[in-house]
């Protein structure tokens, strides 16, 4: 099954014995912008050794690119307000803000922009980019679900992904930290990153 294997119907699509791509598949190539009403960037950190903190951006832009007869064609651009951070907490959040953390007044952008997609097998896929954070920018993989796609009672033609990946904070120069009496730091340096993404095809 290809990356966009589905359609809005329990019917499976695939791509014909001979390798041609259906007319299903075909159809769902194109840009898309990505809504933030209905899409969820977020994060999860491990704090003070004993339990997980989740968070997300509230603000963010994006687009697709998807390729139904070549995946590997495949691209996606994400730029994200670091001001909006929430973890349900105003004082956590004014903090990551801050210049311990992400120093939103000097750098109020984090972006991701690809480099390469491929298919995994199935409707999961990787795509590989650039991620930016304090104006450092290293390579992020990102394992993706494709969810399938609908058309919506407003007649967008919308397409769903799920996306998981795992970095490092220390990589991109977030190092504060704090230590514990009893061992250990307060803020973990692995960062789970979750993602889920509906976007609307451009007219």
């Amino acid at each position: 099954m290809g990356i966009f294997g589905r359609k809005n119907t329990d019917e499976t699509v695939t791509a014909v014995a001979d390798g041609t791509v259906s007319p299903e598949l075909a159809a769902l190539t194109g840009d898309y912008s990505i809504d933030p009403a209905h899409s969820t960037l977020g994060f999860v950190a491990r704090h003070a050794m004993v339990t997980n903190v989740k968070g997300k951006f509230n603000d963010f832009t994006g687009s697709l690119h998807l390729d139904g007869t070549d995946p590997s064609k495949s691209s996606a651009t994400i730029d994200v307000t670091m001001d909006s951070i929430d973890t349900g907490s105003a004082d956590r959040d004014g903090h990551l803000k801050s210049a311990d953390f992400f120093k939103t007044d000097e750098f109020p952008t984090m972006t991701f922009r690809t480099t390469s997609a491929e298919a995994l097998g199935g409707d999961d896929y990787r795509i590989t980019g650039d991620l930016t954070i304090l104006g450092v920018t290293k390579p992020l993989s990102v394992d993706l679900e494709f969810n399938g796609a609908a058309k919506d009672p407003f007649g967008n033609e919308r397409v769903g992904f799920e996306g998981k990946a795992e970095i490092l904070r220390s990589a991109w120069g977030l190092t504060w930290n704090a230590a514990l009496e009893t061992g250990g730091v307060l803020v973990s340096d692995k960062i789970k990153l979750n993602f889920d993404i509906s976007a609307i095809k451009n007219a």
